[in-house]
């Protein structure tokens, strides 16, 4: 046997380097596909209307730094965290139905996952605390819907209204608040546009519930789609953008701001035909809807931070 060790080559130098170098990549690959970029978009877009909201946003190196800095912590790091998160609540269930999803499928680790969101809760808390007290209040407010969205005993999840509140209130609410308090204290006009856009997002988040309406329905996740049907379901999606949208609009031309209005209601007339594609089959046609009346909608939003800001 010692003889059979002394004859066996040792791996190159190189070789195990680069084993090392693969297996690094595969733990940042993985990490970030548990991070879900996709979702990153909707918190980093509520924070900068947010800014534009504050009227302060300025093309100086200090304004552009911590606009920068607050869409890395609303992005990538607080909302990756959400979904870090979520899943690893939703492990046991996802051993059952989607075994091969990472963390049923052991390709991330309990442990790694304990390390990504302890790195992740230190990165976004540092970064509002940097940003000022009032982000730090609105990331806390957030972090505890983030809990009570996906852990036990609240859950609330599994249950539309709830579920979606929490993230729709996190994602577009409190991110808009957030970029307003990094710029200047937050006014009460901007507080009421991120409450109504925080409410027309609740309807966009129900349109996520579609394609899993049988999976939800068995699991006992009572989802908007679950509780009223496809076509009811999307017509209370419709009806609520739509309901939000009025509201801002009417607010607007009431503070003095005709143009910014004007634009948002030609922004809601454009997503007429999706809508009504989207109630005759939803789900088929959620992404035709996600890409022209919720990309109508969140331009509307920037529209109404300009009007506010001017």
């Amino acid at each position: 046997m010692d003889q059979l060790r002394r004859d066996t080559p040792a791996l190159p130098a190189s070789t195990s380097t680069a084993a090392q170098s693969v297996g690094w990549r595969s733990v940042l690959g993985n990490t970030l596909t548990l991070m879900k970029p996709y979702t990153w978009f909707a918190p980093t877009w509520a924070f900068l209307c947010g800014a534009v909201a504050s009227g302060m946003l300025a093309w100086s190196l200090e304004s552009v730094g911590l606009l920068l800095l607050g869409l890395f912590m609303a992005g990538p790091v607080l909302c990756g965290l959400s979904q870090v998160v979520n899943d690893y609540c939703d492990m046991e269930v996802d051993a059952i139905n989607e075994p091969y999803r990472l963390i049923p499928s052991g390709r991330v680790t309990l442990r790694q996952v304990q390390i990504i969101t302890v790195v992740l809760t230190w990165i976004g808390s540092s970064i509002a605390l940097f940003l000022g007290s009032t982000v730090a209040l609105f990331v806390a407010i957030g972090l505890f819907c983030n809990l009570a969205y996906s852990m036990n005993p609240i859950r609330a999840k599994r249950n539309g209204w709830y579920g979606n509140a929490l993230v729709a209130i996190s994602y577009e609410g409190l991110a808009w608040l957030a970029g307003h308090a990094t710029f200047s204290s937050v006014t009460w006009q901007s507080a009421l546009l991120a409450l109504l856009y925080s409410i027309g997002a609740h309807g966009i988040m129900t349109v996520n519930d579609f394609k899993s309406m049988h999976g939800d329905s068995q699991m006992g996740i009572r989802s908007i789609p679950v509780q009223y049907g496809k076509q009811r379901a999307a017509q209370m999606v419709v009806a609520t953008m739509a309901l939000a949208q009025l509201a801002v609009i009417g607010l607007l031309f009431w503070w003095g701001h005709p143009i910014a209005a004007s634009v948002i209601g030609v922004l809601l007339l454009a997503q007429i035909v999706p809508n009504m594609r989207f109630i005759r089959d939803p789900e088929h046609n959620a992404v035709f809807f996600n890409g022209t009346a919720i990309a109508l909608f969140v331009w509307g939003m920037l529209a109404a931070a300009i009007g506010l800001a001017s």
